[in-house]
């Protein structure tokens, strides 16, 4: 296997591929700029042998936004033209295949938003947050402080905060460990590795099994 280098390459020298069926919402360029912001570039941009993108027009249309002269590119010049204009919807779809542990989901977010994070820089929104909650085992740890999920008790989803850090989120923190919930237990078992999120919501029926079978 022949080893990949990353090098930099001028944001303005790379050619988007002018098949490319994926899409992105202005609103998911956002959050794909504010990632880059928060975690910097972890994925290089994958180019052919003439600087045309195989994969990661998203990140090059963030780059874009936050005014980036120069990008991490891997060129996969090796690759035929079928296997290109292959890969570059394989690179999408694989990523969709992935399911969620939901287990190990709940007690991350749960984590995270007591560490004071904001859960708006990992791309999930209120209504998934909402749907992932109201999923939630009634005799979890995280809902066992009384009956319904925490969505339907608080009204709102504990874990929509966009800003864990301000007072009154304190407070509600507070009411919440008052009840006995106590989220960095969560549910039990180590959260797997990270994945790409599917574009869909993230009730039950749309998670499927796991295993790319709906439910």
């Amino acid at each position: 296997m022949t080893a990949l280098a990353v090098v930099y390459r001028p944001l303005a020298d790379l050619v988007p591929y002018a098949r490319n069926s994926r899409t992105h919402s202005e609103a998911q360029i956002a959050q794909i700029a504010a990632s880059i912001r928060e975690f910097g570039w972890t994925n290089p941009v994958l180019v052919d042998g003439e600087n045309g993108i195989i994969a990661g027009h998203g990140r090059v249309l963030a780059a874009r936004v936050l005014g980036l002269d120069q990008v991490p590119c891997i060129e996969l010049a090796g690759m035929s033209d079928m296997q290109r204009r292959a890969y570059v919807i394989a690179d999408n779809k694989l990523a969709l295949n992935a399911g969620w542990d939901e287990a190990a989901l709940e007690a991350e977010l749960a984590a995270l938003t007591e560490q004071g994070f904001d859960l708006r820089l990992i791309g999930f929104d209120a209504d998934e947050l909402t749907a992932i909650l109201a999923d939630a085992d009634p005799d979890s740890d995280m809902a066992s402080a009384g009956a319904g999920s925490l969505a339907a008790r608080f009204l709102i989803p504990p874990f929509s905060v966009l800003n864990a850090r301000e007072g009154w989120w304190q407070e509600r923190k507070r009411a919440w460990l008052a009840l006995g919930i106590k989220s960095e237990i969560g549910r039990g078992g180590a959260a797997p590795g990270g994945s790409a999120r599917p574009a869909a919501d993230y009730s039950k029926r749309q998670r499927g099994d796991g295993n790319g079978r709906a439910l």
